[in-house]
């Protein structure tokens, strides 16, 4: 979509850019005495509005260096309020696995604002969003004990973050329509609003995860391997 008439207007311009901003501004709601029982809805909403600001940008042409950088500093506000967020509510060790994971969400969005660095290894923030959402809502559905889960996954995923090679398989990642995009939410959606289905869907993001961490570490284990060979 084009629009040259009003391509030079500010809002127009700027409305990916909103919708990056926008995915951030109503986790202040956690910080409110009750505010954590809304993480669930706010973890979906952020994802969302992460996924769509870039597609807005690219289906009106109002790509930009600024709107990328916007969206991956907005990305990390986010993920990290959420991240902290859980690990302040469970508390004990927890705390530290989500400091952790927040110093790792720091990381990987700060060598993604370098385009000399941006190589698109590892796995993206809003991964760590989504397989913490299935946890609470699998725990609730449950009623299981998901401390130490939840601590496996923030240091797995501050591991995977920074890992030196691609993880192509992630569902995600094969999402390259719009279309495929709104599937994606809509099954996260589901899963919050369709208990019969969370199980399901969980296992189909965190196998492929799982699947593409250990298929990614073992190509580049090859890679590493011939090139050091004399």
């Amino acid at each position: 979509m084009n629009m040259p008439g009003a391509r030079g207007n500010f809002v127009y311009r700027n409305l990916a850019n909103a919708m990056s901003v926008l995915g951030v501004l109503p986790l202040v709601v956690l910080f409110l005495d009750d505010g954590y029982r809304y993480v669930v809805p706010l973890i979906l909403f952020n994802s969302f509005m992460d996924d769509f600001d870039g597609i807005v940008a690219a289906k009106l042409n109002i790509r930009s260096r600024f709107g990328a950088n916007l969206d991956n500093v907005c990305d990390a506000v986010a993920h990290i309020i959420l991240a902290l967020a859980v690990g302040a509510h469970f508390g004990g060790l927890l705390i530290a696995a989500s400091a952790i994971a927040a110093g790792s969400i720091l990381l990987r969005v700060v060598t993604r604002l370098d385009t000399e660095t941006t190589n698109g290894n590892g796995s993206p923030t809003n991964e760590l969003m989504r397989h913490m959402l299935f946890i609470l809502l699998l725990a609730g559905q449950f009623d299981f004990s998901h401390g130490y889960i939840l601590i496996a996954l923030f240091l797995i995923h501050s591991v995977s973050m920074l890992v030196p090679y691609p993880m192509p398989d992630l569902i995600i990642k094969w999402a390259k329509s719009t279309v495929m995009v709104g599937l994606v939410n809509v099954a996260l959606v589901a899963a919050w609003l369709v208990p019969m289905v969370t199980p399901v869907v969980a296992a189909a993001f965190i196998g492929t995860y799982v699947y593409a961490f250990i298929v990614g570490w073992v190509s580049w284990q090859r890679e590493v391997g011939v090139k050091t060979l004399p």
